[in-house]
């Protein structure tokens, strides 16, 4: 393709990446008023729906995003990423109209599959890619997930102003537009020549679980980077809740902490990741981050009023340096033709750890905050990520370099 008919595909990916990673964030801020509208139950009990919702989402994201490369592979991309959005787009039209929780979790689990499209926009985006430009491209890709992050609760919060199924209809209308766009700006990357065969083997998900062994001295490694990774989804496995029964919030305070903590990430991980490492080096940079984890963690159930978030939100956010640092210390430390199953088995853990931690955060945020708790607790969520980040700095601790 020549610049001038590669620029509005690479928009559209874009708009299609950002779409993917706004799946959970833009439901965030309304769900535990939705769920209490449509389920008729308390704070506790929504937190418990809550987390059941997003672990179907997830899971099936989990499960459909090697299944959807590998349809794009055989049929193209163009169809999967058209017929994707157009589901999507009916899926929250679903979710938006429901009146019963099981219409809630049809709607969640036909999101997690629509969500699941992240391998096969890359995979546009490698085809119609120079070899010049595939780095800055992919780089796309990464800030299309920062700005999805951010743009997700913040819609959903200031749509909540106009009733707990506004985000709904809103994303509706977004992803139906975009589908609209695709249709008349994505031309297919794929060629007869290029296409190949659906084969269910290679659409295994669980098959870079077995790269593992093939990655000597890693294990420890791995293990830290799946307790940091399940600490750090408590944020949107429990936020809203947690913000409700702690500091009385509404959807809007809701969405706009999220999106505020977002923004900080992004310009943390975009802007000041590189000289942070240039100055401290990989492992300083590592320890330094998971221990921001670690007193955020712990000062989330001692904070009663808003102000206390916001004022201690500039610190938190450098915790965001922690993966990163880790993920180069891995790279460095396995060999060069290791390095896309390091990656592969990387992934594989972050979707574990999406599908973990919803079900442990919003189980302990439920047993707190119920009526018959020993001990009202909202934060407990909280210091349990503490102590999956203080083992996580143990083991960190016992890791033996390769080189």
């Amino acid at each position: 393709m020549s610049n001038g008919s590669v620029k509005m595909p690479v928009v559209f990916i874009f708009i299609t990446v950002v779409l993917d990673s706004m799946g959970i964030g833009i439901i965030m801020p309304v769900l535990p008023d939705l769920i209490s509208e449509v389920g008729g139950v308390d704070l506790s009990q929504a937190a418990l729906w809550g987390g059941l919702l997003t672990v179907v989402f997830a899971i099936n994201q989990f499960l459909f995003s090697p299944i959807l490369g590998g349809l794009s592979d055989a049929v193209g991309r163009r169809p999967v990423l058209l017929v994707a959005l157009l589901v999507m787009a009916v899926d929250y039209l679903i979710m938006g109209l429901a009146q019963s929780m099981w219409l809630l979790f049809v709607g969640r689990f036909i999101g997690g599959i629509t969500a699941a499209t992240q391998s096969t926009a890359a995979a546009y985006m490698a085809d119609i890619s120079s070899n010049e430009d595939k780095a800055k491209n992919f780089g796309l890709l990464g800030a299309a997930f920062g700005v999805g992050f951010v743009l997700g609760p913040m819609i959903g919060g200031l749509l909540a102003e106009f009733g707990s199924r506004a985000p709904f209809f809103a994303a509706a209308v977004i992803a139906f537009a975009n589908m609209l766009f695709g249709y008349f700006v994505l031309p297919e990357s794929l060629t007869r020549n290029t296409k190949r065969r659906f084969q269910w083997q290679r659409a295994n998900p669980f098959g870079a679980f077995k790269q593992m062994k093939k990655l000597p001295g890693m294990m420890p490694m791995l293990i830290v980077f799946t307790l940091l990774s399940i600490a750090f989804f408590v944020y949107p496995s429990v936020w809203a809740f947690f913000g409700r029964a702690q500091f009385d919030w509404d959807a809007r305070m809701v969405g706009l902490s999220l999106a505020a903590y977002g923004f900080g990430i992004v310009i943390i991980q975009g802007v000041l990741i590189r000289p942070i490492l240039r100055k401290f080096g990989e492992k300083i940079t590592a320890v330094f981050g998971m221990c921001i984890h670690l007193l955020s963690f712990l000062a989330y159930p001692l904070m009663t009023e808003t102000w206390h978030v916001f004022a201690y939100m500039p610190v938190s956010v450098f915790s965001a340096v922690a993966v990163p640092a880790l993920q180069g210390l891995m790279s460095n430390n396995v060999a060069e033709n290791a390095q896309g199953e390091l990656q592969g088995v990387m992934s594989s853990l972050t979707a574990l750890a999406t599908i973990i931690s919803p079900f442990l955060m919003t189980r302990a945020f439920s047993f707190f905050t119920r009526d018959e708790t020993p001990i009202y607790l909202p934060g407990a969520p909280f210091l349990l990520s503490a102590v999956a980040v203080a083992t996580a700095l143990w083991f960190f601790a016992r890791w033996k370099p390769a080189v």
